[in-house]
């Protein structure tokens, strides 16, 4: 029929949980108070545990994935959206709770949504994605909120370096004038990171085992997507009063560490949640991405896909075989 549209379902069954492609309609959709079109998703690490079931990320089924979309206001009963606006939606549990991006429209609470920038596309704005917004979060720990570190202060670690926010964060912070550190298990892909800025490159294997409790101050500031020993190692090597945004867990969520660098160097780690984050920071952070990220490197480190791609590069961004930012086309 005329108004539906294609979107992937993901199912529960006895065997864990299956996908599958379908055609809906607006009755479909689950309660909110503004309905998109959505026109572009993206691919995070967090939509590649749902899509493979790898964790208990979906609490609701039957659920469409996609915890990010960009699209055009189509009705509108909040009173900041009418029909036309250009919008973003990032987080709030939508692909989680509610239904999310993989799919042509959604209808979702209008407190959820930010308008997008002019400057940025709705391409563009998926290619920052949820990624791309919390490494921007993450430098704002790290350059306003708390420590307001100078740019020449030294080198700032990047973990992670090859994937969504590693590569969001390097550019973000070459473009701001600050010397980076890429740390990656991919050295394959030095070119690729100092292209998008990185000062210099280590194997992601120093910093993965276990080490002292305190290190050599190596670092100004870190954004650590990592988690676990990688974190612990990171927190061990921060200098004298610098910020560590810790925004991951792709190595897992343990933290083995001691308070020893945060009671005698004044080390402070800055928790960075993009999903419940209020719309006023939202903003902040949209606004920054628009001034600060150079649209180039973005395009550079972005690839393509469709809705029939996901659940296969679902289990590739798990497997750390995906690079950089991937746009999705509804």
């Amino acid at each position: 029929m005329s108004d539906s549209f294609r979107a992937l379902r993901l199912n529960k069954n006895d065997d864990g949980q299956s996908h599958e492609f379908v055609e809906l309609t607006e009755n479909d959709l689950m309660e909110g108070d503004v309905t998109v079109a959505v026109s572009h998703s993206t691919l995070n690490y967090k939509d590649g545990l749902a899509l493979t079931g790898a964790s208990p990320v979906v609490r609701v089924w039957p659920m469409i994935p996609g915890i990010d979309f960009a699209g055009t206001v189509e009705k509108s009963d909040h009173p900041d959206f009418k029909e036309g606006d250009d919008v973003i939606l990032n987080g709030w549990g939508v692909g989680e709770t509610h239904f999310g991006g993989y799919a042509g429209k959604a209808r979702v609470k209008g407190d959820w949504l930010v308008k997008r920038p002019g400057s940025i596309s709705a391409a563009q704005s998926m290619a920052i994605g949820t990624a791309g917004y919390t490494a921007m979060l993450c430098v704002m720990a790290l350059t306003n909120e708390l420590a307001n570190t100078p740019t020449d202060a030294g080198e700032i670690l990047v973990t992670g370096a090859a994937g969504g926010v590693g590569s969001v964060a390097l550019a973000l912070l070459s473009k701001m004038g600050y010397q980076t550190v890429a740390s990656t298990g991919r050295m394959e892909e030095e070119a690729y990171l100092t292209g998008l800025g990185a000062s210099r490159i280590i194997d992601r294997n120093t910093l993965s085992e276990k080490g002292r409790p305190m290190d050599k101050e190596n670092w100004a500031g870190v954004v650590d997507a990592v988690g676990s020993h990688t974190l612990a190692n990171a927190i061990a090597q921060t200098k004298y009063g610098g910020t560590v945004a810790a925004c991951g867990l792709a190595q897992g969520p343990d933290l083995p560490a001691t308070v020893m660098p945060f009671i005698l160097r004044g080390v402070t780690l800055a928790g960075i949640d993009s999903v419940m984050a209020p719309r006023e920071k939202r903003e902040a952070a949209w606004a920054q991405l628009a001034e600060y990220l150079d649209l180039a490197k973005l395009d550079a480190m972005s690839s393509n896909a469709t809705l029939d791609d996901l659940p296969a590069l679902g289990q590739k961004i798990l497997a750390g075989q995906t690079r950089g930012r991937l746009i999705v086309t509804l």
